[in-house]
C-alpha cells in the first residue's frame, strides 16, 4: 500500500533511536533514566516512524483530490497509544529486544503511560476504534475533538462511595501530539448582532482562541495514517498586566482562566445553570474550530463552493456537534457569499448524524434563553433553518420543530441539517423509525440507514488477548485475519478437535490467572481462575441495570447460605464502570455493590464459592485485563434502551458467552453466533411497554418471586452497611418506580443464571460454545463499520492508496 521506503524496524536501529531521543529530546544517559524517561524516548522513536505515512497519506489525499471524512466527536476514548502504534508498526519483537538491549523492561514501559481519558465510555470509545479502523482501511478522515486538560475523572471509593478526583494525564509532556499554532481560530461567544440582512454582523462579547494539536493515528501495518485534531482553549489576551499592576492579580489572569475552564474538563457537571453554560460554550468551542478549519481547508483546493459534497463529509458523533451545521451555514454565508437557502441546502449534503439514543434525556436540548445569549448569531440561524426546513416540507407537524416550547432540540435540528441519520445497531435504526424520530422518518423515508458499530480487533484482541491471538495466528496460518476479521470463521472447523478445544480452553485461563494475580497485587483479593468469572462492565446507569445484576447477586449468596450443602458453581462476580458525577441513583447502586462485596467477601461460607470484586478507575487499560479473562458478559439492559454496545462485541470476540436481553448490538450478535450460544433472557421491548403501563408492576413482581423479596429485604433492613434507611431510595425505586423494569425481568434472570451455572460444569460443551463466539464474531469489526460508513453515508469509493509522489502539504 505504502510506496515510501519505511524506516527500518530492526531491533539495532530501533535501539539506537531510542538511545538518540534519550540523550537529545529527555536529556538523559541510560545509567539514570527512569521509566518515564525510556517510556519517552521510545515513544519518541515509534512516532518518528509514524510521521512518514502520515505525510504520505496527506499529500495522496491532497494530490487525488480525495474525499475526506471528518469525524466530530466530543470523546475521543484513545487510552493508551504506545503500544497500539508498536503493534501496528509490527514493531512489537524489536521494541521488547531493543529495550531488553538496555536492561529495561518493555511491559513495564508501555504500563508507564499515562491514560488519555478523553472520554465516558462507549461513544468516545467508538470514535477511538473508528480512527485507527479508518486509518486501517485507508479511509482519508479527520478526526476533531477536545483536548482536555483533565478529561474523565479518577474514581476512588470511600467506604464504598464514588468519589471523584481529577485525571491528570497532561501532567507530563504528551509525546504523540505536534502543536499547530498556524491552525488557530477566535471562537466568540455572547454579545450582539448587529443587520437586519441575511449576513449580520456579530459582536462577540468575549472570545477564546482554538489551539490545534496533532495525533497522527497509524492504522494496521502502517500503511495509511490520520490525524486527530484536539482543540485546547488559550486567551486572546495572555495577561493584563495593567490590571496586575493594579494590584487585581485575579482579574488579571481572567481571560486565561476562562479559555481554560473551556477545555479543562470533559462533561461538566450540568446540575447549575453555570455547568449548563459550559457544556455549550465546549459544544460550540469544538465544533465552530473545527468547520471553520475544514473550509480553511477546502478554500486552499482553489474549487468552487458548490465541490464541496464532493470532498467533505461530516460526520456529527450524537447531538453534541449539532451545532456544526449552523457554523457551516454561517461561514458559507459570511465567508463564500451563498445565500441562506443554497447554504442550508449545501448542509445537508455534506452533514450526517449519527444517533446513540432513544433515552429522550439524552436527546440534548439547550433552553431558548441560554442559546440566545450564548450564541445570539446561531439562534437567528437555528430559526432561519428551522423555517428552511417547514418551507420544505408544509406538512411538517408543528412539535417536529426544531425549537419547542422555549428549548432548541438538538436532536430534530441534527436530523434536519443531515443527508443521513444512522442507527448504531439494526433494532436501533428500527426503534429510531418508531419512536423518537417517526415523524422525521415520515417526512425523509430514506434518510435514516443502519450502521451496526464494530470495534477494532489489533486492540481488543490481537494486543489484549496474546494467548488467543497467538493461537487463532497459529490455527490460520499468519495474521491475515486481523484486518479481515470475517477470517475467523476459519476456527469453526477445529472447535470439534478435542485437542484443539483444550488449547483454546488454556488461553482462556492464561488470562484468568494473569487478571488473578493482578487483583491479588491492588485488592488483595485473589479469585480461584476456575471459578466462573462473570463480567459487567460499562458506564452505570439504571437502564444498563447494575441493580439487576447485584440483586441477583445477594439472592445468590443468600441461597449458598441456607444450603451450604449443595454443589454451587464457584463465581466471581466483577463490576467496572463509573457514575457521572450528579447521577445520584447511579452512586448509590455503586455503593450497595460495595456494601454488598464487602458482606459477601468477609463471609467465611463464600470461601471458593462466591466472590465480588469491584476495581476502581475503569478504564480502558483495566478493560485489556478483564475482557480476555471472561466466561459471562452480563449484557442485561432493559430492552430497548440500548443503542447498541460494543463491550458486548469485545467480551464475545474473547470468548465469553453472554446473559442478555433482546437489546441493542445484542440481537446481532444472536443471530451470529447461534441462539443456542447466547443465554437469552427477560421481556422484548414490545413486552417492556406493556409490563410497564400495567398498575403496581413492580409489586406484583417483588410478589411473585420470594428470591427477589428476600433480597430486597435484605437490602431495606441494613444487611449490606448496617443502616436500614442507607439505600431507602433504592428500595423505593425497585417497590414503588422500577421505570426500567429489575423487578418484572428478575425471576427470568435468575433461572438463566442457574442453567449457566449447570453449562459451565460442563466444561468441554462451555468451552466448545465459547469457541464458536470467537469464530463467528468477525462480522463486528470496526473496519467493516467504517466500510459500511464509507457505502452508505459519506458517498466515498473504496480505500485509497499514499503515493510518495502525490503533490500537496504534509501536515494540512
Amino acid at each position: 500500500m505504502m510506496t515510501v521506503a519505511p524506516r527500518s524496524t530492526s531491533p539495532k536501529d530501533l535501539g539506537r533511536s531510542i538511545s538518540d531521543h534519550l540523550t537529545y529530546s529527555i536529556g538523559k544517559d541510560a545509567a539514570h533514566a527512569s521509566v518515564q524517561d525510556w517510556r519517552m524516548a521510545l515513544s519518541l522513536a515509534v512516532r518518528d516512524r509514524i510521521v512518514e505515512p502520515w505525510f504520505a497519506s496527506t499529500r495522496a489525499t491532497y494530490g487525488g483530490r480525495l474525499k475526506r471524512v471528518h469525524y466530530l466527536s466530543m470523546e475521543f476514548l484513545i487510552g493508551r497509544l504506545l503500544e497500539d502504534s508498536v503493534v501496528n508498526l509490527g514493531l512489537d519483537n524489536a521494541a521488547r529486544e531493543a529495550l531488553r538491549g538496555f536492561g529495561v523492561d518493555y511491559d513495564e514501559v508501555i504500563h508507564d503511560e499515562p491514560e488519555a481519558a478523553l472520554g465516558n465510555g462507549g461513544l468516545g470509545r467508538l470514535a477511538a476504534c473508528y480512527m485507527e479502523s479508518m486509518a486501517t482501511v485507508g479511509c482519508p478522515a479527520y478526526g476533531y475533538g477536545l483536548r482536555y486538560e483533565h478529561g474523565l475523572f479518577r474514581q476512588r471509593f470511600d467506604h464504598g462511595r464514588q468519589v471523584e478526583t481529577a485525571e491528570s494525564w497532561l501532567k507530563s509532556r504528551n509525546p504523540w501530539e505536534f502543536e499547530r499554532p498556524e491552525a488557530a481560530y477566535e471562537i466568540g461567544f455572547g454579545g450582539w448582532v448587529e443587520g437586519d440582512g441575511p449576513k449580520k454582523i456579530w459582536h462577540p462579547a468575549e472570545s477564546v482562541i482554538a489551539a490545534a494539536y496533532d495525533t497522527p493515528i497509524i492504522g494496521w501495518r502502517g500503511r495509511w495514517a490520520n490525524t486527530l485534531r484536539l482543540w485546547s482553549g488559550k486567551p486572546v489576551q495572555e495577561f493584563d498586566l495593567a490590571r496586575f499592576n493594579r494590584g487585581e492579580y485575579v482579574g488579571a489572569a481572567a481571560a486565561e482562566s476562562l479559555a481554560r475552564t473551556i477545555t479543562r474538563v470533559l462533561y461538566p457537571d450540568d446540575s447549575t445553570e453555570a455547568g449548563k453554560e459550559l457544556r455549550l460554550k465546549q459544544e460550540y468551542f469544538f465544533t465552530a474550530a473545527s468547520v471553520r478549519d475544514i473550509m480553511r481547508r477546502f478554500a486552499q483546493g482553489g474549487e468552487p463552493v458548490a465541490r464541496l459534497p464532493d470532498r467533505v463529509a461530516i460526520q456529527m458523533n450524537d447531538t453534541h456537534p449539532a451545532i456544526s451545521g449552523a457554523e457551516l451555514v454561517r461561514v458559507l454565508i459570511d465567508d463564500f457569499g451563498q445565500d441562506f437557502d443554497d447554504a442550508a441546502d449545501m448542509a445537508v449534503r455534506v452533514l450526517n448524524y449519527t444517533n446513540h439514543t432513544l433515552l429522550p434525556e439524552a436527546l440534548e436540548s439547550w433552553s431558548e434563553g441560554l442559546f440566545r445569549k450564548v450564541l445570539p448569531r446561531h439562534m437567528d440561524l437555528v430559526e432561519r433553518i428551522d423555517d428552511h426546513h417547514k418551507r420544505r416540507h408544509p406538512s411538517r407537524p408543528w412539535e417536529l420543530s426544531a425549537i419547542h416550547h422555549g428549548q432548541i432540540q438538538m436532536g430534530n435540528l441534527a436530523f434536519m441539517q443531515s443527508g443521513q441519520v444512522n442507527g448504531v445497531s439494526a433494532l436501533h435504526t428500527d426503534l429510531m423509525k418508531d419512536s423518537v424520530f417517526h415523524d422525521l422518518n415520515a417526512l425523509h423515508p430514506d434518510r435514516i440507514v443502519n450502521v451496526t458499530n464494530g470495534v477494532t480487533p489489533r486492540r481488543w484482541l490481537y494486543s489484549a488477548n496474546p494467548a488467543l491471538s497467538g493461537l487463532i495466528t497459529e490455527t490460520l496460518g499468519g495474521t491475515g485475519w486481523v484486518d479481515h476479521l470475517d477470517q475467523l470463521a476459519g476456527l469453526e472447523p477445529h472447535v470439534s478437535d478435542p485437542g484443539w478445544l483444550d488449547r483454546y480452553a488454556a488461553a482462556k485461563r492464561t488470562s484468568k490467572v494473569a487478571l488473578s494475580n493482578w487483583l491479588g497485587k491492588t485488592m488483595g483479593l485473589t479469585p480461584d481462575p476456575d471459578a466462573l468469572f462473570d463480567v459487567q462492565i460499562k458506564r452505570i446507569h439504571e437502564y444498563k441495570r447494575q441493580l439487576l445484576n447485584i440483586l441477583e447477586t445477594i439472592a445468590f449468596w443468600d441461597a449458598i447460605r441456607q444450603n451450604p450443602e449443595a454443589a454451587w458453581q464457584p463465581r466471581v462476580k466483577i463490576f467496572g464502570g463509573k457514575a457521572a458525577p450528579g447521577y445520584a441513583v447511579a452512586k448509590e447502586i455503586i455503593h450497595l455493590i460495595n456494601d454488598v462485596a464487602q458482606v459477601v467477601n468477609s463471609d467465611p461460607a463464600m470461601k471458593g464459592r462466591l466472590m465480588v470484586v469491584y476495581p476502581p478507575n475503569y478504564n480502558v487499560s483495566m478493560a485489556v485485563r478483564l475482557i480476555p479473562a471472561a466466561d459471562l458478559s452480563e449484557q442485561i439492559s432493559t430492552a430497548g434502551k440500548e443503542a447498541s454496545g460494543t463491550g458486548n462485541m469485545k467480551l464475545s470476540m474473547n470468548g465469553a458467552l453472554t446473559i442478555g436481553t433482546l437489546d441493542g448490538a445484542n440481537v446481532e450478535i444472536r443471530e451470529h453466533v447461534g441462539p443456542e450460544n447466547f443465554f437469552l433472557f427477560g421481556m422484548t421491548t414490545q413486552q417492556v411497554e406493556a409490563r410497564r403501563a400495567l398498575p403496581d408492576h413492580a409489586r406484583k413482581a417483588i410478589a411473585g418471586s420470594p428470591e427477589l423479596s428476600r433480597a430486597i429485604s435484605l437490602i431495606a433492613t441494613g444487611t449490606f452497611g448496617g443502616d436500614p434507611a442507607r439505600y431507602g431510595r433504592l428500595v423505593d425505586i425497585l417497590t414503588n418506580w422500577d421505570s426500567y423494569l429489575v423487578c418484572s425481568d428478575f425471576a427470568d434472570y435468575l433461572s438463566t443464571q442457574r442453567r449457566i451455572d449447570a453449562s459451565f460444569g460442563d466444561r468441554a460443551e462451555w468451552n466448545r460454545m465459547a469457541a464458536l463466539n470467537t469464530a463467528r464474531m468477525g462480522w463486528f469489526s470496526s473496519d467493516r463499520s467504517v466500510r459500511d460508513y464509507m457505502e452508505r453515508v459519506w458517498q466515498m469509493e473504496g480505500s485509497y492508496e499514499p503515493a510518495a509522489k502525490d503533490a500537496g502539504r504534509a501536515t494540512g
